[in-house]
């Protein structure tokens, strides 16, 4: 029996997806009804250049429960995100994929999950449908953001999961700029676990994340999140300024005993290239952080919606 007093919102970013939309709009109907509760169904647009806001129009006009958001340019998935949570209004916010690899029906079981006491459940893909290439990608990226970020990241663990409406509006109230959905989560702390789920093969086209927009986003979120770039770079200064002192007290004993007559010319050349490099690349971690801080003073909105049907 339907329960008008519970309400599941769910939030998906859209990017190139026109071709699955409409099925995976019927498959969330479809789960609403089988957990009896009303249904709200958040379309963001991220500025997709395929015809998926059409669609999104058509469907939010044809089909009740279904919200489209279209934003003014491309700002990135977790921008997206975030313009869908802002805008959910139900006692529990879905947060999933468009391209059906995170499958629908699976919202039932992170549901029933929830129902033990759980103010967050995440969907641990136990078996990804992705081809090799593209978990190797993944290993590495999270591998090097758990590294530098110094917070344990899952790779089979990603967007998709169920979260209790308070979790969300802290969230949609945190003040920082730089948004990433997982990193969020994490930080707000409340009562979570997770489960595994099934995982499905992308039904269209192919992700839009290679690995250059993965190393891209690896560095947002590790400036954004941690100092530890900053705190290595300090380690590797006291490092070479020990190694150097070493070697000084080496020459010194060196040229104490005779034993130096001419000083090496490729030996000074690669230590001031070497140490020149380090020099460059301690400036420019700290100019990255400071381009941050630049980015955040100026207080520009996350995101534009430029049209809400």
């Amino acid at each position: 029996m339907k329960n008008p007093t519970e309400k599941i919102s769910v939030v998906v970013p859209i990017y190139r997806n026109e071709a699955t939309l409409v099925d995976l709009v019927e498959r969330l109907q479809q789960v609403f009804v089988q957990l009896g509760v009303d249904g709200e169904i958040l379309l963001v647009n991220d500025s997709s250049p395929d015809d998926s806001w059409t669609v999104i129009k058509k469907m939010a006009n044809d089909k009740d429960g279904v919200v489209g958001l279209n934003l003014s340019r491309n700002f990135g998935q977790h921008y997206a995100i975030s313009a869908g949570l802002a805008n959910a209004t139900g006692d529990w916010v879905v947060v999933m994929d468009a391209d059906l690899q995170d499958v629908p029906e699976e919202i039932e079981k992170l549901h029933a999950k929830a129902q033990e006491g759980f103010e967050i459940v995440l969907a641990q893909r136990s078996e990804r449908k992705d081809g090799w290439f593209k978990k190797l990608l993944s290993s590495w990226f999270y591998g090097i953001l758990s590294y530098l970020s110094g917070t344990p990241y899952d790779g089979s663990v990603a967007n998709f999961g169920i979260y209790n409406k308070k979790v969300i509006d802290t969230i949609v109230d945190l003040p920082e700029k730089n948004r990433f959905f997982p990193s969020m989560i994490k930080w707000v702390g409340y009562t979570s676990t997770s489960i595994p789920v099934r995982h499905s093969g992308r039904e269209e086209g192919s992700s839009s994340y290679n690995f250059r927009r993965r190393m891209n986003l690896a560095l947002d979120i590790i400036l954004s999140y941690s100092d530890k770039p900053l705190r290595l770079a300090i380690k590797l200064g006291i490092l070479f300024v020990g190694m150097s002192s070493i070697f000084a007290i080496i020459i010194l004993i060196k040229w104490l005993n005779g034993s130096i007559e001419v000083m090496g010319y490729t030996s000074l050349i690669l230590s001031v290239w070497f140490l020149s490099g380090i020099i460059i690349l301690v400036l420019g971690v700290s100019g990255l952080y400071i381009g941050k801080i630049f980015e955040n003073v100026k207080d520009r909105p996350t995101y534009i919606i430029k049209e809400k049907v």
